[in-house]
């Protein structure tokens, strides 16, 4: 199975499909509530799917329509999910306010850490010994897993609240987004066994609500998906931190995927960085080719808006 594409979201099921012909090769229920968040681990193994409470880990290979084992430790809707480099543990977001690290053998929770406030979503810095995760206050805190303590908490806007963090896989950038379509991007230094976060730039993306912010594998494109029914790719280009004295640059604008009918919830960008699939309420997922900005496949079968979707389309060699 060389690409795994999976949707899920409302109608209380977990799609899989052939990603170049668009059939839905394998549907999964899940009965206990809507899923928010799906995470494909990086050997290509599992999947987590995030609910209600609880993240449930599928074997991705196995027809077995029943989970592996269930992660039962939040008491409010898991809001982000992902995992270690080599799937030891995995981290998880909640609107318990909590961000928990769980040993994914055996499903035990390893660290709690309280945001204080609802906590959107949740990553992991390439050098896995950071986790990073922001809140519906309006923060976004670094986690150091050595220190096993907050490490940096920025506020890009009082009292708006961060939907989504995003860092390079090459742990250069670390991109946010919030609920009044604004984009703010640091740059991350590694220092003295530290990660110093210096203030890029900031700029509006949308005029409504930023559900998700995603940088690209080459990390030469950031999409945003939002609530204004688009989802856009930017640029993604150096620049030198802003001074008090001269005026944010926004990263160019590259493209606005306009086909949805509702809001977008989330997106998946391929391997090669040359396609998107996008999740959208309006029941369809759909695969960019980006380059043209068009739709090449819609993935139709889903009741319900589709708020989800992992894409894991990288070679076996890896």
């Amino acid at each position: 199975m060389s690409v795994i594409l999976c949707t899920a979201g409302y109608d209380h099921t977990i799609r899989f499909w052939e990603a170049l012909s668009g059939i839905c090769s394998r549907t999964i229920q899940h009965p206990e509530s809507q899923v928010n968040r799906l995470c494909i681990s990086p050997d290509k193994r599992y999947l987590a799917a995030a609910g209600h409470r609880d993240v449930k880990l599928f074997d991705i290979r196995s027809t077995n329509p029943q989970a592996l084992m269930t992660f039962q430790g939040h008491t409010g809707n898991v809001t982000g999910v992902a995992f270690h480099c080599e799937g030891k543990w995995m981290v998880t977001s909640s609107e318990d306010g909590t961000v928990k690290i769980w040993e994914t053998r055996t499903g035990t929770i390893q660290r709690s850490y309280n945001h204080g406030s609802p906590a959107n979503d949740v990553v992991i810095h390439p050098n896995q010994g950071e986790i990073i995760s922001c809140d519906r206050a309006g923060s976004i805190r670094l986690w150091d897993l050595a220190e096993n303590t907050c490490s940096h908490q920025l506020i890009p806007e009082e009292d708006v609240s961060v939907t989504s963090v995003t860092v390079a896989s090459d742990g250069t950038l670390l991109c946010a987004a919030n609920t009044a379509g604004n984009v703010f991007v640091w740059q991350l230094i590694q220092a003295y066994d530290r990660t110093q976060l210096i203030p890029l730039t900031h700029f509006s993306a949308h005029k409504e609500s930023i559900t998700r912010i995603l940088l690209s594998p080459d990390v030469k494109k950031l999409a945003t998906c939002s609530a204004d029914h688009t989802a856009r790719i930017w640029e993604v280009r150096e620049m030198e931190p802003a001074t008090a004295d001269s005026e944010p640059q926004a990263f160019p604008l590259e493209a606005t995927l306009k086909e949805h009918q509702r809001w977008v919830w989330d997106c998946a960008f391929s391997a090669d960085s040359a396609y998107l699939v996008t999740a959208c309420s309006d029941h369809y997922a759909r695969l960019w080719e980006l380059h043209t900005q068009l739709v090449i496949r819609q993935y139709n079968g889903h009741h319900r808006g589709i708020v989800c979707v992992a894409l894991n389309d990288y070679s076996e060699a890896r």
